[in-house]
């Protein structure tokens, strides 16, 4: 789950950028807060992200735990291109990771939540748009 704040802005970067799908969206009134999951498939056969809106919070404190969401691509030159054109903000253009021959690359989403693309030729499981 991640917090975001702004639920529309946040949609579009992970629809739109990403190339994900809305799954589901929610509000709760009664406790002030709105929830949209997005992914490339629902559960139980993909992962989702729960987005988490809390009306009238409009940016958070990352904080030291958080690392990164790590997706697999089968080209990350490609994906980076890609996220690019559709106006996403690519923060590492891919490259191997530091010593290794895995070619990763890094993007940021409108909170500043960092989302790492893993270059993995043999995964056909991703099924999503980033791919080239």
């Amino acid at each position: 789950m991640l917090r975001v704040g702004d639920l529309d802005r946040s949609i579009a970067f992970y629809t739109g950028v990403l190339g994900m799908q809305l799954l589901r969206r929610s509000e709760n009134p009664e406790y002030k807060y709105s929830l949209a999951f997005v992914g490339y498939g629902g559960n139980p056969d993909q992962a989702e992200i729960e987005l988490t809106y809390n009306w009238g919070t409009s940016s958070y404190e990352l904080g030291t735990a958080y690392g990164h969401i790590a997706l697999g691509v089968p080209d990350a030159a490609a994906a980076c291109e890609k996220i690019r054109a559709n106006g996403g903000n690519v923060t590492r253009e891919a490259g191997p990771v530091k010593g290794g021959s895995t070619v990763i690359a890094f993007v940021t989403d409108p909170d500043g939540y960092k989302i790492e693309l893993i270059e993995r030729k043999d995964d056909h499981a991703a099924g999503n748009s980033l791919r080239s």
